[in-house]
């Protein structure tokens, strides 16, 4: 399954975390890809990579000018990316204090106004992709569209390492 799509070929970042996600070998490996790179190709202040966990959204890694959330754990029913993920769909939020996807409590001590939360996995998301920002900025489709591509990079490195290996050498 090729990891470049036109949105990826318009990036040399992007290019080169396909190439990263084409070595990974263990979910561990996507997020840290994901961690090092998502924060440069969204131009934002920070990212998180949430894990599902059931019922649960795990924050398991981070790249952001202060602490966000991770280590923490939040019910899919009062997050962000637990909608992303239930939703199937990209969250882009303006100004995270008039928003109703967004628990007031969780963001009032951060220094966070706009975000993108791009869900991870086909056809059941497994993980989500946050960016934000401190200021209230006006989302883009470039960026939102560069979010998304990478979140499909690390949705084809998943289902690679998910498919069965098979222990039969290919037949030409």
């Amino acid at each position: 399954m090729p990891m470049l799509d036109e949105r990826s070929q318009a990036n040399p970042h992007l290019m080169r975390t396909a190439e990263l996600m084409a070595a990974a070998q263990s979910l561990e490996d996507v997020v840290d890809v994901l961690a090092q790179t998502a924060r440069r190709i969204a131009g934002s202040d920070g990212i998180a990579v949430v894990l599902r966990e059931e019922d649960f959204c795990a924050y398991v890694a981070e790249d952001a000018i202060e602490p966000l959330w991770k280590g923490c754990r939040f019910p899919l029913d009062i997050c962000v990316s637990g909608w992303a993920m239930q939703n199937r769909e990209t969250a882009v939020i303006l100004d995270v204090g008039s928003d109703p996807r967004i628990p007031a409590a969780a963001y009032a001590y951060k220094a966070i106004r706009s975000l993108v939360m791009v869900p991870i996995g086909a056809p059941e998301p497994v993980a989500a992709l946050g960016a934000y920002w401190c200021a209230m900025v006006w989302l883009d489709t470039t960026t939102v569209s560069r979010l998304e591509a990478l979140a499909h990079q690390a949705t084809v490195a998943l289902a690679r390492l998910r498919a069965p290996q098979s222990a039969e050498p290919a037949i030409p």
